[in-house]
């Protein structure tokens, strides 16, 4: 069977294989969290600090390595990146099972911190690389819904799996022997669409710079991948030149990060801030877990149906999805039953699934030179792992200023409601722009 690209065409077991990449994307952390609350019995003696390296170290090292990937693709062969990354995350996982110390649990967490961050852009970027227009953009989306349903169904092995011996959870960490074994058909990707030749500038484009860089790619001869590279870009909407710098389109950069960035801080206060404030409503654990759960379904199913939505809603997708983002988060101050919350985690679930594979797609189209999508969409990705790094310092340190003796069990929630009311006025005003504007082919 073969799958169309847009541009041609690839075997089935090749996009099978390029999808299974997505279902290791977002595991890390995942098999420590439950045990966490048990560390000092497993491990006796460990210390306060130890347990904060062990949650936050691996983190931190997926946002360098996922830059470093992007950068890797222009010079190294993206398959053997794929294949290095995904050795690297399995012997983590296996590596879990023979931790006799906390220090082992820090460094073999850091090592598949390693492996995850040279893998998240080529999750991605292989499909950038494939499919090009409309057929990039659901793909995408199936990529982002495979990775979040991934995330669910992990989430129930491990709460399932915790309950006996404390290393099993770790077996979540062996998935990485799927995609690995699947390697093998991702030779069926084209050598063209993996490695492109710069395309020539259209006539609207100010081409004034000097020849770019030259790289070697996987034995590609650079002058066939780089040609002159334009200092501005006419924007598609409104003709206005955008200035380019090493193949980047600055503007775009740095308006699809910040998007990004607030969009992920906006939605993560969910799972980080939600079991404080069920709990004070009296809500149980298990309701806690089921909102959680219903949030992190609704943020995997717009992947699967993001054609259609995108059909629908045409140039007001973006503007609905904040609507919708907004209008759960406020839900979740003003509700204090269970059914109120079940629905408030779906609304901003679901447009935040609509939101991150779009962002996916725009991240390819901020640079003019097709062999950089990869080291484009790392650039975008690492906004992401920032700002859930950073979330809980921004809503700590704003609730030191308006809510220092921490009363307000809503807080996070009623800042961001405020936030995302600012943010869909911004989408409105802007929706003509790059970042928010859906490209007419999509529908």
């Amino acid at each position: 069977m073969k799958i169309n690209t847009g541009k041609g065409t690839i075997s089935l077991m090749t996009l099978i294989a390029i999808w299974s990449i997505s279902l290791t994307v977002n595991l890390p952390g995942l098999a420590i969290t439950p045990m966490l609350g048990n560390l000092d019995k497993i491990f006796p003696h460990t210390s306060e600090l130890e347990i904060q390296l062990l949650t936050v170290l691996p983190n931190l090292f997926i946002i360098p390595f996922v830059l470093l990937s992007g950068k890797l693709s222009l010079s190294k062969s993206k398959i053997k990146i794929v294949v290095v990354a995904l050795a690297i995350y399995l012997a983590s996982g296996i590596l879990y099972f023979f931790a006799k110390s906390m220090v082992d649990l820090i460094v073999i967490s850091c090592l598949l911190g390693i492996g995850c961050g040279l893998l998240i852009p080529l999750a991605a970027g292989l499909l950038a690389d494939t499919f090009v227009g409309k057929y990039r953009m659901r793909q995408l989306g199936i990529k982002s819904g495979l990775s979040n349903i991934a995330l669910v169904i992990a989430t129930y092995v491990v709460g399932w799996l915790n309950h006996g011996n404390w290393r099993l959870p770790f077996l979540v960490y062996l998935i990485p022997a799927i995609p690995l074994v699947l390697s093998v058909f991702l030779r069926g990707i084209p050598k063209a669409d993996l490695y492109p030749a710069f395309v020539t500038p259209s006539p609207d484009v100010k081409a004034t710079a000097k020849v770019a860089s030259k790289a070697s790619v996987a034995g590609v001869p650079a002058k066939a991948i780089h040609a002159k590279v334009p200092a501005y870009v006419n924007d598609e909407e409104n003709g206005k030149p955008c200035r380019v710098k090493d193949g980047f389109i600055i503007s775009r950069v740095w308006s699809l990060i910040a998007v990004y960035f607030f969009v992920c801080y906006a939605t993560v206060i969910v799972s980080y801030y939600t079991p404080f404030l069920m709990q004070f409503d009296g809500m149980s654990d298990s309701d806690v877990g089921s909102v959680t759960a219903i949030f992190f379904l609704a943020v995997f199913l717009p992947g699967f149906i993001l054609p259609y939505v995108v059909k629908m809603l045409r140039q007001t997708t973006l503007i609905a999805c904040s609507i919708v983002m907004a209008g759960g988060i406020i839900l979740m101050v003003a509700g204090h039953n269970f059914g109120v919350m079940c629905v408030a985690a779906v609304l901003v679930g679901f447009g935040y699934g609509v939101f991150q594979p779009l962002i996916y797609d725009k991240a390819t189209q901020i640079v003019t030179d097709p062999a950089k999508s990869t080291l484009a969409l790392a650039i975008v990705l690492a906004a992401n792992y920032v700002s859930v790094s950073v979330t809980p310092f921004i809503v700590d340190g704003l609730r030191d200023i308006f809510d220092p003796h921490h009363l307000n069990n809503a807080f996070p929630f009623i800042l961001n409601s405020i936030l995302l009311g600012i943010f869909t006025f911004i989408v409105i005003i802007f929706r003509r722009s790059f970042v928010f504007r859906i490209d007419r082919s999509y529908y």
